[in-house]
């Protein structure tokens, strides 16, 4: 749909880090730092698990703090869509957003959609399936403001970049995890202190230092969870496995969670 406007100037796959979750991976990709480097070199810019607050509201400022680091001096703008209302407001600022060196457009319809399919029993008969899941995305893009938003600058001199920060995967073997009340909620990791899990079922990093991510205590190991696992507690086991199994997932490791797309559009 999107190669009906653009020619594809490049198409390649490179790798989210993990967790595969928003909070980590889009916060890492803005910031260009893995989450302990950004937690050590911008403490105001990171929150941490266990802290309240929201963990992806400064995603401008670590992205200008990116650029600054690289020596570019952009006009910049940040714009995260979550309504209709405000793609359609995006829409008519699109001829000012033109004076920028650079814009980004964050657009969380996916993680919604696969979100609303866990909880919501009329979108899980909508996209029961991972061919009903790509027929419904593809009927909201079409008629997008995303879509009008690159209908738009396709007769512009622009070149646009299409990626992600994870993607997801449809799990479907539970894997018992248990834990005190600071665990984290996520299905496909989990982070906290008196964890008990069979370290075969998981992949397991005890040093969190290892793989860049900020240390919660002394003895909070992270887990995460292989292929198309997911982690349920022994409490009320057997409806919490019904109620999440065959559902859309990430925070793991597998090849549809980590391996994303990174596209380079011109114009035709």
């Amino acid at each position: 749909m999107v190669e009906e406007f653009y020619r594809t100037e490049k198409e390649d796959i490179y790798y989210s880090i993990i967790p595969t979750t928003t909070q980590y991976a889009r916060n890492a990709m803005f910031a260009g730092l893995m989450p302990a480097e950004i937690e050590r070199k911008y403490p105001s810019l990171w929150v941490n698990e266990d802290k309240e607050g929201h963990k992806n509201g400064k995603e401008l400022e670590l992205l200008q703090e990116n650029l600054k680091r690289f020596g570019f001096n952009l006009k910049t703008t940040y714009h995260k869509v979550l309504n209709v209302q405000y793609g359609k407001k995006m829409i008519e600022n699109l001829p000012n957003m033109m004076n920028n060196d650079l814009n980004v457009v964050v657009y969380n319809f996916i993680d919604m959609l696969s979100h609303a399919r866990t909880d919501n029993d009329l979108v899980r008969e909508l996209a029961e399936d991972e061919n009903a899941y790509r027929a419904v995305t593809q009927t909201w893009f079409e008629h997008s403001a995303l879509m009008d938003v690159l209908k738009f600058l396709s007769n512009k001199k622009v070149n646009i970049i299409i990626t992600t920060d994870h993607g997801s995967v449809k799990v479907d073997r539970a894997v018992k995890v248990k834990g005190d009340k600071g665990l984290s909620t996520n299905l496909r990791y989990k982070v906290g202190r008196l964890m008990d899990y069979n370290n075969k079922e998981v992949f397991e990093v005890k040093d969190c230092t290892q793989i860049f991510l900020p240390k919660l205590a002394i003895t909070s190991p992270y887990i995460f969870a292989r292929s198309n696992d997911f982690f349920a507690y022994p409490n009320n086991y057997n409806q919490y496995v019904q109620y999440y199994m065959n559902t859309f997932q990430h925070g793991g490791i597998s090849m549809e969670e980590v391996m994303i797309p990174f596209i380079f559009l011109k114009q035709r």
